[in-house]
């Protein structure tokens, strides 16, 4: 089945690339891998939330944007092969977490993520990941996630 048949089975779209804020490129091709940059929970080019877990947004919330940011770096990928037909395996995932003191619920928020990209390529779909906590994300998002995925 064609990675597009199976996002519009899952009721998943990919959005636009997120335009770079700064001088570097949403994803990048060596040898046979894409190395996405950081990827935010942008919705029609918006920041969907902001706050720090442990404070202002539950752990559930935060692994719904998780995944939208797994979808963004699904379009990053998707920009330099055109298409994600080519993908044979998402190698890792790295997710970061905007944290408030005493926050260790890091992997249920990242897991979000995981659970999109094994929903959307099945086995080839698990990876290795890590999920880290941070004091700050850009623009003040509770996540960020970038990945590693091989190709054909």
């Amino acid at each position: 089945m064609a990675i597009a048949d199976r996002l519009e089975e899952l009721g998943l779209a990919l959005p636009q690339v997120a335009s770079p804020a700064g001088a570097y490129v949403p994803a990048v091709v060596a040898g046979d891998l894409v190395w996405t940059a950081g990827q935010l929970p942008f919705v029609d080019g918006e920041l969907a939330r902001t706050g720090l877990l442990g404070q202002d947004v539950s752990v559930e919330d935060a692994a719904d944007l998780a995944g939208v940011a797994a979808l963004n770096a699904l379009a990053a990928v998707a920009s330099v092969l055109g298409g994600l037909d080519r993908v044979s395996r998402v190698v890792k995932v790295t997710g970061f977490v905007a944290s408030a003191p005493g926050f260790t619920e890091q992997p249920r928020v990242i897991n979000g993520a995981s659970q999109v990209l094994v929903d959307v390529f099945g086995e080839h779909g698990r990876h290795a990941r890590s999920a880290v906590g941070v004091a700050a994300l850009p623009l003040g998002s509770p996540v960020e996630v970038e990945l590693v995925v091989q190709f054909r």
